[in-house]
């Protein structure tokens, strides 16, 4: 009997086949995105066992940060502050006896008064030491190592001087300069001069640059450092011309030269 294949037949293997394939497929992502999730939920899991079982230390670590912060914004509004206020008002007479000296009014008896007190307020001296890590506590160690300065006592003045910061470009600056000067009247020329040049280097302005820079070049042609000495001259002239440092500025570039 004879055999003959309909029109339009097709094998139904091929279909079948791809059937197949695509089903794997499918039951292949469904089986990735179930161990995505499967590792996710471990993950989950093993967090909320660490938290349990570490709960008391993370408590722990929480409050102890909450109370430093609490901590910190008290000591600032009821100890900083109110201990910033007193120093303000311990160290006007000092400042006022320290301004009255400046001006040559019995100059060594006040600045002595400024460092030791007087009118039942503390100097300087004791407001640098009772009120350290306070800003007026600081200005008190420029003040004080001002005044030892002007008073004579070098080392004093260099102690005190050593303790005062400031972010103050030019105040910073005069403090470097000044300890520079107590090394020099302590004759000290090699110290002098580091410092000088620290206070010149410190901040370029026209006011303390060639101010320190004078200083420097002058404390080196005495070491006997021409070279530096002419550099440092050199420098005035150059950048700094309308300074008053810069009047006899081309006598001294003569003398290192």
């Amino acid at each position: 009997m004879a055999t003959y294949n309909k029109r339009g037949y097709k094998p139904a293997k091929e279909k079948e086949g791809k059937e197949v394939t695509e089903d794997i497929k499918v039951i292949e992502k469904n089986s990735a995105t179930a161990g995505v999730f499967s590792t996710l939920d471990e993950t989950a899991s093993k967090t909320e066992d660490f938290v349990a079982r570490n709960q008391k230390i993370i408590i722990g670590i929480v409050g102890a940060i909450a109370l430093l912060t609490v901590g910190y914004l008290a000591y600032q509004k009821f100890v900083a502050a109110p201990k910033e206020e007193d120093a303000a008002t311990q160290m006007f007479v000092a400042q006022q006896n320290f301004q009255k000296a400046t001006d040559g009014v019995a100059s060594d008896s006040l600045y002595k008064l400024s460092l030791n007190g007087s009118e039942g307020k503390w100097g300087f001296v004791k407001i640098a030491d009772e009120y350290s890590g306070t800003d007026a506590g600081n200005l008190a160690n420029y003040y004080a190592g001002i005044a030892f300065l002007n008073a004579r006592k070098y080392t004093e003045a260099i102690d005190y001087l050593s303790k005062f910061k400031s972010e103050d470009i030019v105040l910073s600056a005069m403090a470097k300069g000044a300890i520079g000067d107590a090394y020099s009247q302590n004759n000290q020329p090699k110290e002098a001069l580091e410092n000088y040049v620290k206070a010149a280097e410190s901040n370029k302005n026209d006011f303390t640059t060639p101010r320190f820079l004078l200083k420097a070049g002058k404390t080196a042609l005495a070491l006997g450092n021409k070279v530096d000495a002419l550099k440092y001259f050199t420098d005035i002239k150059d950048n700094f011309d309308a300074s008053p440092e810069a009047a006899t500025i081309d006598v001294l570039i003569g003398l290192a030269q």
